[in-house]
């Protein structure tokens, strides 16, 4: 095989509500952990192990404000990307390095009602864009994220 694939698919819970950076050319980045649980039992003990795994989401321009809007701490989310390392100093100039989950698709897993966002959002209507609620999803997993309703084939 001469090719090579990075794709990432996580399904885990938000660690803490968006965080957005906001750049002068009108861009805008949203920043969120997830965390991904692994149990199984250990053999020579016989004791039930629990791990977690936390990972840096990051999601760009309406999609994180799609985030933003919708996701918030402890909301469970499916996320497909791909793995990035970034190099950058810190405040003693120091180089330090950081592995992200540049998110390329996703789908909100947390059922309507349950999620601490839900009384602020069901009374503000989403506007005109092509970005789907939390529900759309929901009932369109496989419609990946700022493709309309009118390009579906389907009649109904």
């Amino acid at each position: 095989m001469t090719g090579t694939l990075n794709k990432v698919m996580l399904i885990g819970h938000t660690g803490d509500d968006v965080k957005m950076h906001y750049f002068e050319g009108g861009g805008v980045i949203g920043r969120f952990p997830l965390a991904t649980n692994e149990s199984y039992t250990n053999r020579t003990t016989g004791e039930k192990v629990n791990n977690t795994e936390w990972h840096n989401v990051v999601v760009r321009n309406k999609a994180a404000e799609i985030c933003e809007k919708y996701l918030k701490k402890g909301d469970k989310v499916y996320i497909e990307g791909r793995i990035k390392t970034r190099k950058w100093q810190d405040d003693q100039g120091n180089e330090r390095y950081s592995t992200e989950v540049q998110c390329t698709e996703f789908t909100f897993l947390t059922p309507k009602g349950e999620s601490s966002s839900e009384n602020q959002s069901q009374n503000s209507p989403m506007s005109g864009t092509k970005s789907q609620s939390k529900n759309d999803n929901f009932a369109n997993q496989n419609q990946p994220i700022g493709q309309s309703e009118e390009e579906d084939d389907l009649p109904f």
